[in-house]
């Protein structure tokens, strides 16, 4: 299974276009929030399951929350934005509310900031798609999943 993650597009459709340009065949995507529209917008374009959060640019609904988990290809998914996690300072306490609700994967947004770090939980970070921290180009991540063998994920510059 192939999962397209991308975070904090801030309102910049044109990033969102040039990522599923770029991502080719995704079996779902998630969005780590910041600008609630713009997952809607990514799930007009795709005809696969967009699953996204609120982020603290964002207010959440009754169909849009700060936090959900995801199965997939047997593992278990925690998505968040972080900010409620203090991710700008540690991912410990994002690792610790993925392991509560049984999650082998932490994935968050917030910091614009690409981050991998291997572990129990895996945590990730898919930076920013319109206004990346780290480097002069935007990014996401192409995560392969399958049922008992650890998640590939490969970071793609846009």
């Amino acid at each position: 299974m192939n999962i397209g993650i991308i975070s904090d597009t801030h309102g910049n459709w044109s990033s969102i276009d040039d990522v599923v340009s770029r991502a080719q065949k995704m079996d779902m995507w998630l969005h780590c929030g910041d600008c609630v529209p713009d997952a809607e917008y990514l799930q007009e374009l795709v005809s696969v399951p967009v699953y996204g959060v609120a982020g603290n640019c964002d207010w959440p609904t009754g169909q849009t929350c700060y936090e959900r988990i995801i199965d997939a290809a047997g593992h278990k998914i925690f998505l968040t934005h972080g900010h409620n996690y203090g991710v700008r300072y540690t991912t410990e306490y994002i690792m610790e509310a993925a392991e509560s609700q049984g999650a082998d994967i932490a994935i968050f947004g917030h910091t614009h900031v690409v981050e991998y770090a291997p572990g129990s939980p895996l945590v990730l970070n898919p930076g920013s798609a319109s206004r990346p921290r780290d480097e002069r180009q935007g990014s996401f991540m192409i995560m392969e999943l399958s049922e008992n063998v650890a998640p590939k994920v490969t970071v793609i510059r846009i």
